[in-house]
C-alpha cells in the first residue's frame, strides 16, 4: 500500500483550519456597543454598571494601561434563529497565543449578576440554548486594560510595569463584538479530528493503531462537503465513532486530570488586579460545572479565596454553592503559593495555620496536600511543617524546569531534616497550564520515571493568571480521552483521590533526602533587597509583638491584640508569595511591598512599645527587652533586667596603615584598603583569615542572564570580577570601637562600620550602598582558613548541610543558595560563622593554596545586591542597608545564637524592676521560635520550639506562671501526638526531642 500519511495529515490541518472551525459559528450579527472608561482605579460593580457610556466601534482602540473599561453591548436574536443556540463572541482584542497576559473582561447581566470570564481562549458567552427569536441581549463587560509586559521578545526592559510610568496609550483594538449560532454537531467534529489528530502524532509511524486513525479521518474528511460543513458534520463523525471508541489497553497510564488555574496573587500585573482575575476565573469555573457534570476544578491560596469573599460578594455566593457540591475543591491548606527557600520557621509555618484554618472556618475541609505547582525549590525543613499542620502530601511541577539534572522520580518520598517524610509527586505532564493536548498526555506517559512500579500521574488542567481556567474544549478532550487506545487514560479527580490512589498503588516508593534544589532561579534570592528585608524585618517584629502582648497579658493583663495580629500576619503571608519575595515582579508591586512593610513596622513597634511599657510599669530602673530565644549579657531570654557590661574595645593604628580592634577575645586588624586582613580568635590561637587574603572583600561581576532576568544568574557570571580594593576613606570611629570605610565603584557608593563589641566574639559590618548600577551582582567575601567539605545553613527549624566541593553535577549546580540566618563551617573543634539580618543568597566555595602551608581556603560570599532590567527596570537602585558579623570560633550553637541576636537586637527602657519570662528553657540546644496566646482567643499559652544544633536534647521548661493543663499540638494548636504530653512536674515540663524536632505545647493557666 502506498504511504499517504503526510498528505491525509496535512489535508486534516487545512480543512480544519480553513473549513470546519470557521462553520463552528455559521451564522452572526453585530452587536450594539458602547463604553464608559473609568477615571482611575477600578471602581465597584454597580457604579460600572451605572455609568453612562458611549458608543464605540468594533476596529475602535480602547485601554491605557491598567485601565477599566465598561462595555454595554446590546442587540436582538433574529426571528430564523429560533430554536438554536446562540452566543455571543466578545474579542477584546485578544491574542490566542498568549492566555494570562492580557486584557481581560467579567460580563455581568444588567441586574449585577455575573455570567463568565473573558479570555484569549474563552471569549464565547452563552445567551440562550434554545433561543427565542426577537429576544432582546444585553450584557456588560468590566474588561481590564492590563498590559502586555511578557511578550514576544520577552525579557526587555520596559516602563509597562507601573502605573506611573506606563502611559495613556491605548493598547487594544476592539475586534469582535457578535451574536452568533454555535453549532454543536461541527464544534464536537472539531474536537473529534483535534483529538485523534493529536493523539495519531504521538502513535509510532509503522504503529497500526496510527494507520486505523489515519483511514477513519481521512473516510471523515471525505463526508464533509466543504461548501456546507453544518449539513455534513453529523456523517463526518459518524465515521469516526469507531476509532473514537476503541478502549486503552490495560497498561495505560492513568492520569487524574484537575481543573485548574494558577494565578500569581502578584506578578506581572498589582496585587489589585489579581483580586479581579480570581473573580473572573471562579466565575468562568462555576459555570463550566453547572455545564459539565464529571468536571472537577481545584483552587489553592486562601487568600486568594478571602478577596473573593471580600470583593466579590456575588462571586463568593455562587463558589460557595460550588464547593458544597463538592467539586470546587479547596486545595493546599497555605494562605498563598508561597516562596518555601526564604520564610523563616514561623512563617512558613502560619502559611499552614492560616490557609487550613480559612477553609476549616467556610467549608469545614481540611486539605491534606500542599499544592506549590510554581515555587522556586524546596527548603528542606518544609516535609516536617507540612505534616506538623495535619497534612501528608506534597504536589509541585517546577523541578522540571532544573537546567543541569534531571529529576530521578515523579512520586517519592521526600525526607527533610528531622526524618518526616511527606509523599510527593512532581507530574510528568511538565506543566501547570495542561490543555489536553495530545503531545501533553503523550508526554506525559512517556516521561513518567515510575514505570513498572506505579501508573498514575496527576495533570493540573487548565490556563492560569488571566487564562480563565479549564475551557469546556478542554472538557470534551479529556472525555475523548477517557479510554481511548493509543492514550493514557483520563478521569476528573479531586487532588485528594488521585493522592490516595498513588500512595496505595505505590506503598514503597524511593526517598529523596534534602532539600529540593531547583537548578534555576537562583538569583530570586537576592533581587529587590528591601522587599526581602522588609520580611525579614516583619518575621521578627511579629516574633516579637506575639512574645511581649503574651507575657504582658498574663503578667499585666494587657489586651492581646488577636485581630490585628491576624491581620498583620495574613499580610505578611501574602507578600510572601512566589513572585514578591523572590523579587520577580514587576515594578508596582514591589513599590506597594515597600509600603505595606513600613506600616506593618509601624504597627507591630506599637504592639511592642505598648507592651513593654505594660510589663515595664514605672520607674527609673534601666531596662534591657531581650526578646532573643538565649540570654545575653545576664538579660533572659523573653525577659527584662539591667544589662551587664563586660570587658571593653580598644582601637589603634596599625603599622602598615589601618586599624586593629581587640576586645581581649578577637583582635582584628583592617588594613589601609578597609579590608580584614587577620581575625585571631585569641582564646583557641587561631586565624580566621586565609593566607594572603581579605575579608569584608566587596566583588562586583557582570550580570546578563541568558532569560528570566530578575529570577536567574548564570554561573558564567563568575567569569569576570573586580575586586573593590580602592577605599576612598579608613578612619577610627569616634566610639574607640569600629573603623569607618567609605569607597565608591561606578556610580555608587559604599560606607561600612567595622565594630568589635565589648565582650563578644563577632566582628560586626554595617554597609551602607548607594547603588545605581545596572547589570550587575554584588558579593561580599570572606575567605577563611577552614578546611570544610560541607557547610550548614540554616532552613526553617533547623539547618541543611551542603558541600562545599563540585564532584558531581547535582553539587555543582548548586553554585547560588539560600540560608536564612546563619551560614557555618566548622573543622573538628573550631568554626565560623556568618550571620546577617537580611540576606539570603549566598555561595561557598573551597580552594587548595598552592603556596606556603598548601592548605585550604573556604570562602563564603554573601549576596547583597542585583540590578536586573526586567520585570523592574529600576530594580534595587538607591539606599540599601546590611548588617553581618563574622564569628570566629563558633560552633553550631553560637551560629544559632548570634543569628537570632542579629535580627533581634536589644531593646532599652526604663521601668519598675526586671520582667521574668513566661518560659525559660535550660538547653541552648532547645530554641523557642513563639511564645503567644492561643488563636481561639481562650487566653491559652502557646510555646512552639524545636531543637536547633541537629543532635538529641532533654529539656526543661519553667514555666513563669501558674499551669492548670498542658497538651502537645499541631500547627493549628488542637490536640495532636501520640505518645501523650510530655512530663510535668508543678510548673516544669520535661521534654526529649529528636535533632531538629518540632514540638507545639498549649498551656492552660491555672
Amino acid at each position: 500500500m502506498h504511504d499517504d500519511r503526510t498528505l491525509v495529515e496535512a489535508r486534516l490541518r487545512r480543512v480544519l483550519d480553513e473549513r470546519i472551525r470557521p462553520a463552528v459559528y455559521p451564522e452572526s450579527v453585530p452587536l450594539r456597543v458602547a463604553v464608559w472608561h473609568a477615571p482611575g482605579e477600578p471602581v465597584p460593580v454597580a457604579q460600572g454598571l451605572a455609568a453612562e457610556p458611549s458608543p464605540i466601534e468594533v476596529g475602535a482602540r480602547w485601554g491605557a494601561p491598567w485601565g477599566t473599561s465598561w462595555f454595554t453591548v446590546t442587540g436582538t436574536v433574529p426571528e430564523a434563529w429560533a430554536g438554536r443556540t446562540v452566543e455571543a463572541l466578545l474579542d477584546l482584542g485578544f491574542d490566542e497565543n498568549m492566555p494570562g497576559f492580557q486584557c481581560e473582561g467579567l460580563v455581568y447581566r444588567p441586574d449585577g449578576t455575573p455570567v463568565k470570564g473573558l479570555n484569549p481562549r474563552n471569549q464565547w458567552v452563552r445567551v440562550a440554548a434554545p433561543a427565542a427569536g426577537g429576544e432582546e441581549v444585553r450584557l456588560h463587560v468590566e474588561a481590564a486594560s492590563n498590559p502586555v509586559v511578557l511578550d514576544y521578545h520577552p525579557f526587555r526592559p520596559t516602563p509597562l510595569g507601573d502605573l506611573a510610568t506606563a502611559g495613556r496609550e491605548p493598547q487594544y483594538t476592539l475586534t469582535r463584538m457578535d451574536l452568533a449560532v454555535l453549532d454543536e454537531t461541527v464544534w464536537q467534529l472539531v474536537l473529534d479530528l483535534e483529538v485523534l489528530g493529536e493523539l495519531m502524532a504521538e502513535l509510532p509511524e509503522d504503529s497500526a493503531r496510527r494507520h486505523d486513525i489515519l483511514r477513519a479521518v481521512d473516510r471523515a474528511l471525505d463526508a464533509v462537503d466543504l461548501q456546507d460543513v453544518n449539513a455534513t458534520a453529523d456523517g463526518a463523525r459518524e465515521r469516526l465513532a469507531a476509532v473514537l471508541a476503541t478502549p486503552a489497553v490495560p497498561s495505560a497510564h492513568r492520569i487524574s486530570a484537575v481543573g485548574h488555574a494558577h494565578i500569581d496573587s502578584a506578578w506581572l500585573w498589582p496585587l489589585r488586579e489579581t483580586v479581579r482575575k480570581v473573580a473572573r476565573t471562579t466565575s468562568n469555573m462555576t459555570a463550566l460545572l453547572d455545564d459539565e457534570p464529571d468536571f472537577v476544578f481545584a483552587m489553592s491560596q486562601a487568600q486568594q479565596w478571602a478577596w473573593v469573599k471580600e470583593h466579590r460578594p456575588e462571586v463568593w455566593a455562587r463558589v460557595k454553592k460550588a464547593v458544597a457540591g463538592g467539586r470546587f475543591v479547596p486545595a493546599g491548606g497555605m494562605w498563598v503559593e508561597s516562596d518555601t527557600n526564604m520564610p523563616g520557621s514561623e512563617a512558613m509555618a502560619r502559611q499552614f495555620v492560616h490557609g487550613k484554618r480559612f477553609f476549616l472556618d467556610e467549608f469545614g475541609i481540611e486539605n491534606e496536600e500542599a499544592w506549590l505547582p510554581d515555587t522556586f525549590g524546596f527548603a528542606a525543613g518544609l516535609p516536617q511543617i507540612i505534616r506538623a499542620a495535619g497534612s501528608k502530601w506534597l504536589l509541585t511541577q517546577k523541578i522540571s524546569w532544573s537546567r543541569t539534572n534531571r529529576f530521578p522520580h515523579h512520586t517519592f518520598q521526600w525526607e527533610g531534616i528531622d526524618g518526616t517524610r511527606i509523599f510527593t509527586h512532581f507530574p510528568p505532564v511538565d506543566t501547570y497550564n495542561c490543555s489536553m493536548k495530545g503531545a501533553e498526555i503523550a508526554h506525559a506517559a512517556r516521561n513518567f520515571r515510575d514505570k513498572g512500579r506505579a501508573r498514575h500521574s496527576l495533570a493540573p488542567t487548565g490556563w492560569g493568571d488571566g487564562g480563565g481556567g479549564t475551557t469546556r474544549e478542554m472538557v470534551a478532550k479529556a472525555a475523548r480521552l477517557r479510554d481511548l487506545e493509543g492514550s493514557a487514560t483520563v478521569a476528573w479527580e479531586t487532588p485528594a483521590a488521585f493522592f490516595a490512589k498513588a500512595e496505595a498503588e505505590y506503598p514503597d516508593p524511593p526517598v529523596w533526602v534534602g532539600e529540593l534544589y531547583l537548578e534555576l532561579h537562583r538569583a530570586t534570592l537576592t533581587s529587590q533587597a528591601k522587599t526581602k528585608q522588609g520580611n525579614r524585618r516583619s518575621e521578627h517584629l511579629l516574633y516579637e509583638a506575639e512574645l511581649w502582648a503574651a507575657t504582658a497579658a498574663v503578667r499585666a493583663g494587657f489586651r492581646y491584640p488577636y485581630e490585628d495580629l491576624d491581620r498583620i500576619w495574613k499580610t505578611v503571608l501574602l507578600h510572601q508569595f512566589h513572585d514578591i519575595l523572590p523579587g520577580s515582579s514587576i515594578a508596582w508591586v514591589h513599590r506597594e511591598a515597600r509600603a505595606t512593610y513600613e506600616r506593618v513596622a509601624a504597627e507591630l513597634e506599637g504592639i511592642v512599645g505598648a507592651a513593654q511599657r505594660a510589663l515595664a510599669g514605672e520607674g527609673d530602673t534601666p531596662l534591657v527587652f531581650n526578646a532573643a530565644p538565649h540570654p545575653r549579657a545576664g538579660v533572659p531570654a523573653g525577659g527584662a533586667a539591667t544589662a551587664r557590661t563586660e570587658g571593653a574595645t580598644t582601637l589603634r593604628a596599625r603599622p602598615d596603615g589601618g586599624h586593629v580592634l581587640d576586645n581581649g577575645l578577637l583582635r582584628i586588624e583592617i588594613d589601609a584598603r578597609g579590608l580584614v586582613v587577620s581575625a585571631r580568635d585569641l582564646a583557641a590561637g587561631r586565624e580566621t583569615i586565609a593566607p594572603g587574603a581579605a575579608a569584608n572583600l566587596l566583588q562586583l561581576h557582570a550580570d546578563f542572564p541568558n532569560m528570566w532576568d530578575a529570577w536567574d544568574v548564570d554561573e558564567f557570571y563568575r567569569n569576570t570580577v573586580t575586586d573593590l580594593t580602592d577605599a576612598d576613606a579608613v578612619t577610627a570611629g569616634e566610639d574607640g570601637a569600629s573603623v569607618r570605610v567609605v569607597r565608591s565603584f561606578g556610580a555608587s557608593r559604599v560606607t561600612q562600620v567595622l565594630a568589635l563589641p565589648p565582650g563578644e566574639r563577632r566582628l560586626v559590618l554595617d554597609t551602607e550602598v548607594d547603588w545605581h548600577e545596572t547589570e550587575k551582582f554584588l558579593k561580599l567575601a570572606f575567605p577563611l582558613d577552614l578546611h570544610a567539605e560541607r557547610y550548614a545553613s540554616e532552613t526553617q527549624f533547623g539547618h541543611f548541610h551542603r558541600p562545599t566541593h563540585t564532584n558531581t553535577s547535582w553539587e555543582a549546580a548548586k553554585f547560588e543558595a539560600c540560608n536564612h540566618r546563619f551560614v557555618h563551617l566548622e573543622e573538628p573543634g573550631w568554626g565560623v560563622a556568618v550571620v546577617n539580618d537580611s540576606t539570603y543568597g549566598h555561595d561557598v566555595t573551597r580552594t587548595v593554596r598552592t603556596q606556603g602551608d598548601r592548605g585550604t581556603t573556604t570562602t563564603v560570599r554573601v549576596s547583597l545586591l542585583r540590578a536586573p532590567r526586567f520585570p523592574d527596570p529600576e530594580t534595587d537602585q538607591g539606599v540599601h542597608r546590611f548588617r553581618h558579623a563574622l564569628v570566629p570560633g563558633a560552633g553550631i550553637a553560637d551560629a544559632v545564637r548570634e543569628g537570632w541576636r542579629i535580627n533581634l537586637p536589644e531593646r532599652r527602657a526604663t521601668g519598675a524592676g526586671a520582667v521574668s519570662p513566661l518560659v525559660t528553657v535550660d538547653d541552648p540546644a532547645v530554641v523557642v521560635t513563639a511564645v503567644k496566646l492561643a488563636d481561639d482567643g481562650s487566653g491559652d499559652v502557646v510555646v512552639r520550639f524545636h531543637e536547633a544544633h541537629g543532635g538529641r536534647a532533654t529539656a526543661t521548661l519553667d514555666l513563669g506562671f501558674p499551669v492548670a493543663d498542658h497538651t502537645v499540638t499541631d500547627l493549628l494548636e488542637r490536640p495532636a501526638g501520640e505518645d501523650g504530653p510530655p512530663a510535668r512536674a508543678g510548673d516544669r515540663i520535661t521534654v526529649r526531642l529528636r535533632p531538629f524536632e518540632l514540638m507545639t505545647l498549649r498551656l492552660r493557666r491555672a
